[in-house]
């Protein structure tokens, strides 16, 4: 039995969001395909992801230079607690699905948070004496991205930092098998169900396999 974690970051609801469509349709046909798998559902506009703050760092510090945790302020250790709680979740699951939106070409500010949290010194990464080194190798992610313009080829290719993001993120993790689900060009009401149905139809034939 494998753990799947379901990270979505929109805050609406699957009739207004093409991602949150497409990643349902996709979590329908994975669970026929994988019924003893384990989905967990992480909406992070639900979820409590604390921002690394002065609180976050202040406490860090002093738990690196000796101090025990019921040294840390409430707030550090409210903070510091709650990031443990995320790494420790995502380090023992096996299979990741983010499913967010586009915004100003990149993710938006609660997914950036949350890949701050699962980026970890010790947990997703080591450092070694040539650099760097991924700790989950052999996991396997895919992201569910939509975009009202085509991003993943093309003249504005070379502004997408969405997916291109999070892939280097997870590569920096270790793991190598990342896939892309692209719901894009959906600003064209005339062309967005046709892109809908075509991204939900791949979305299907992935989750079978995943």
């Amino acid at each position: 039995m494998s753990t799947l974690l379901y990270i979505t970051a929109h805050p609406l609801d699957p009739q207004s969001s093409y991602s949150l469509a497409v990643g349902n349709e996709f979590i329908e046909a994975y669970r026929k395909a994988n019924p003893t798998d384990e989905v967990v559902y992480l909406d992070l506009y639900q979820e409590n992801i604390p921002q690394i703050d002065a609180d976050v760092l202040r406490g860090w510090g002093k738990i690196r230079s000796g101090s025990s945790f019921d040294q840390l302020t409430d707030a550090e250790k409210s903070k510091v607690a709650r990031h443990e709680e995320i790494i420790d979740q995502f380090v023992a699951a096996d299979k990741y699905v983010y499913v967010s939106p586009m915004w100003n070409f990149s993710i938006p500010p609660v997914l950036k948070a949350y890949t701050d949290a699962t980026s970890v010194a010790g947990k997703t990464f080591r450092y070694t004496t040539n650099g760097p080194a991924g700790l989950l190798s052999g996991k396997k992610a895919l992201h569910i991205q939509a975009s009202g313009s085509v991003y993943s080829e093309g003249p504005l290719a070379p502004v997408e930092m969405g997916y291109s993001y999070l892939k280097k993120i997870l590569h920096f993790y270790g793991i190598q098998s990342i896939e892309a689900i692209f719901v894009e060009g959906v600003a064209s009401l005339e062309q967005a169900p046709i892109i809908k149905e075509k991204a939900i139809a791949k979305a299907k034939e992935v989750a079978k396999r995943f």
